[in-house]
This record gives C-alpha cells, sequence and structure tokens, in this order.
C-alpha cells in the first residue's frame, strides 16, 4: 500500500482521541451521498417524464405531417407512395380533421374527429395496437350497413357506452332545408374503444374510415399525409427536404416542430432542477474542506514529525487529497448506486401517482440514462478533489519547528 495512502486511511479510521475528527468525515461522506443520490432522482425523474410523453406523442401522432399551400391533397395514394421512398420513412397514410359534437343518450361531448384509412393508418400510429376493445377493421367493413367509430376510454366512459352501442354525432356541415342550414344527426356504431396513454387522445378523440370522413365534412381531398421515420431525430430534416425535393407547394412539420414548446420546457426543467439539487453536492464538499482543515490542526504535531523525517511537501499534500478522494469516492459510490436502486424501485411499483388530466401519464417516471449518471459521479468526485487542494496545500505549508515549538 503506498505510504500515503496508508496515513490517509488511518488518519480517516481514527479512534480515541481523533474520533471527532471520524465523525466530521462520516458527516463528509453522509453528505455527499445524499447530494448525489438527489441529483440522480433528480435527472431520473426529468428524463422519465420527457421520455414517456414522448413516447405517447409519437405513439399518438406521426413524426411528420405533409400538406399542401394550394390545398389538399386529391390523390393521396399517389402522394404517399411518393413520400414513402423519402430516406427512414417506413409508414405514411392520409389523415382528415373535422370537428363535432358526440352524443349517446343525455351525454354529450365535443369532439375531433379524424378520418384515416384503416389500411394504411397502423403504419404510422399506434391506435390498432391501443385498441382495448372492438375491432379495428370494423371502420373499413362496417356491419349492418352503419358506419363505425372507434372512442377513447375517457370520452366514451365520459358518453357512458361500450362496443357495439350507438352515438349521434353532429357537424357543421349540416343539411339544407328550407329554414337555411340545419345540423343533421349521423348515427354511427361504437367499433372500438382505444387507449393511447395520452388524456388529450383518449378524452377528444374520434377515428372513422377516410370515406366516412369526407361525406361528413364534405370533402373530396385529404388534409395532410402523415409519415412515419425509423429514426424520430432525422424527422427534421427530412421535414426540410420535403419542399426541396418536391416543390415548395409542399409544407410539412416534424414532431419536434410541433411539441417544441412541451419539450423546451421539460430540458429548461431538467436543466434547472440539476443545478439547484448540485448545490447540495457542493455544500457537502464544503463539509469536506471543513473536515479537512480540522484533521490538519488537529494532525500539526504528526505533520510536523513526517515533514522532519524527510516526508516532502508533495507526500503531505498527497496524503489530505487522498483522504478527501476517498470520502469523495466512497459518497459518490454510494449515493449514486442508492440513487439507481430508488429510481428503479419508484418506476417499477409507480410509487407516485399523478393527476392524468393535468400531465397526461399517471404516474410519474423515472429513468436513468447511462450519460446523465456517469456525468453525476465524475462531477461529484471532480467537486470533492477541489475542496481538498486549500487544506492540502496547508498542511504541506506547515513549518515543523512552529508546530513543534511547544511540544
Amino acid at each position: 500500500m503506498p505510504f500515503e495512502l496508508q496515513i490517509a486511511l488511518r488518519y480517516l479510521l481514527a479512534k480515541r482521541k481523533q474520533a471527532f475528527i471520524s465523525v466530521i468525515s462520516l458527516i463528509s461522506t453522509v453528505g455527499v451521498t445524499v447530494g448525489v443520490m438527489a441529483v440522480v432522482i433528480a435527472l431520473a425523474v426529468m428524463t422519465g417524464l420527457q421520455g414517456e410523453l414522448r413516447d405517447r406523442i409519437l405513439g399518438s401522432n406521426a413524426h411528420i405531417y405533409v400538406s399542401k399551400t394550394s390545398g389538399g391533397i386529391v390523390d393521396y395514394r399517389a402522394e404517399a407512395a411518393k413520400l414513402s421512398q423519402l430516406p427512414h420513412v417506413v409508414g405514411a397514410a392520409p389523415a382528415l380533421m373535422g370537428q363535432g359534437l358526440l352524443s349517446a343518450g343525455r351525454e354529450q361531448a365535443p369532439v375531433q374527429i379524424k378520418g384515416i384509412d384503416p389500411e394504411l393508418e397502423p403504419r404510422v400510429t399506434d391506435l390498432k395496437r391501443a385498441l382495448k376493445s372492438g375491432s379495428f377493421d370494423a371502420l373499413a367493413t362496417p356491419p349492418n350497413g352503419r358506419p363505425g367509430i372507434l372512442l377513447g376510454t375517457d370520452l366514451a366512459a365520459q358518453l357512458g357506452v361500450a362496443v357495439g352501442d350507438s352515438v349521434s354525432l353532429v357537424t357543421a356541415q349540416g343539411t339544407l332545408t328550407p329554414n337555411g342550414l340545419e345540423p343533421f344527426p349521423r348515427r354511427f356504431r361504437v367499433a372500438g374503444i382505444f387507449n393511447l396513454g395520452l388524456y388529450e387522445f383518449d378524452d377528444t378523440f374520434a377515428f372513422v374510415a377516410l370515406p366516412v370522413a369526407m361525406r361528413l365534412f364534405d370533402k373530396d381531398q385529404v388534409d395532410y399525409i402523415q409519415l412515419r421515420l425509423d429514426d424520430i431525430y432525422a424527422a427534421p430534416e427530412i421535414a426540410r427536404e420535403i419542399p426541396e425535393k418536391f416543390g415548395h407547394e409542399y409544407y410539412a412539420q416534424d414532431w419536434a416542430q410541433l411539441n417544441k414548446a412541451l419539450f423546451s420546457a421539460l430540458t429548461l426543467e431538467k436543466i434547472a432542477v440539476s443545478l439547484a439539487i448540485g448545490l447540495i453536492v457542493i455544500v457537502a464538499a464544503l463539509n469536506i474542506v471543513t473536515s479537512l482543515i480540522l484533521l490538519v490542526m488537529e494532525k500539526g504535531r504528526d505533520i510536523a514529525i513526517l515533514k522532519t523525517m524527510g516526508t516532502s511537501a508533495r507526500s503531505v499534500t498527497l496524503i489530505f487529497m487522498t483522504q478527501g478522494l476517498i470520502i469523495g469516492i466512497v459518497g459518490t459510490t454510494v449515493g449514486g448506486i442508492g440513487g439507481l436502486v430508488i429510481s428503479r424501485i419508484m418506476d417499477r411499483y409507480h410509487v407516485i401517482r399523478m393527476s392524468v388530466e393535468i400531465y397526461q401519464v399517471s404516474y410519474l417516471p423515472f429513468k436513468v440514462l447511462p450519460r446523465d449518471f456517469t456525468l453525476v459521479l465524475l462531477g461529484a468526485v471532480l467537486i470533492c478533489f477541489v475542496a481538498t487542494i486549500y487544506p492540502s496545500r496547508q498542511a504541506a505549508r506547515l513549518d515543523p519547528a512552529q508546530a513543534l515549538r511547544y511540544e
């Protein structure tokens, strides 16, 4: 064992008369442990929430929406086939949007109606996999001639309907009568109930077949083409490439652009929380400074004897730096492991429940990224090392004659 490490360990594990120094060192270690644990858990919370929202948003929406500035898209199959030739594109499907009022019995609810192609939609969204009951194919082949409609779980619960029940839909495109344009209710059969995991979709969205939506809103063309990519981070580049390649009448928006405000706020909050809780690690490092200064004062006689026996100033510096680093490494390791374990437990058992209406998720997710975890550990050890510099240099500058004058 190196000489400096041996002396540092002996000082850390001091007993009897020097027990107070050991207690101070233990408090410093616990401080570093708590600080690192807090930072790891805070980063896990923000990363988990950001990732969960991103996955649910991308599961409910396409990665890129392509429309035309000149109006709608008439031949959507040809356009979808053309856009499918772009790099990273793995799916393309049309969509038509509109608004309406859905009613069942005495219950009513405003809804966003989305017309989809049941054959192509599963290539761009997770709607088919999110179906909890009913049949997705019933949209394309409605039984008894009555068109089918897919409702979100929250919307179905609000209306009090289940698969097979009938609902009425009223849109702004009514029927012309002698009294003017009057809304005409259209009957639908609930073909399925889905749960995409986003309250915004499960409470306000309803899906119908594309030909049905065209008749509802009196249109002969779709609003846009949805694209799904094999790499979500390539979406901004592909969106910029579409007008350049196919003409400036094409207008493309990617998922990052549509949700820029949300993800920017989450990223800013993650940085702010990390900086705020990171101050705990700095406070813990100040405890290391305090403990080392007290140790230098306590061990002044020992330092003087070591120096008179030929110990260099560099070795004295290394003794106290090693002691501070041991405190930092032990505290960082225990805190990192503790934060990782707590994050895994909190995420697995959904300990912290949240309001779906406000936060879009039912529980607080925790996710520790290897990069974040590594940066926290390295940053904590670096802070602890910096905290050892001043006390170590003071110990190395100690004059043996002055220290032993009254011994």
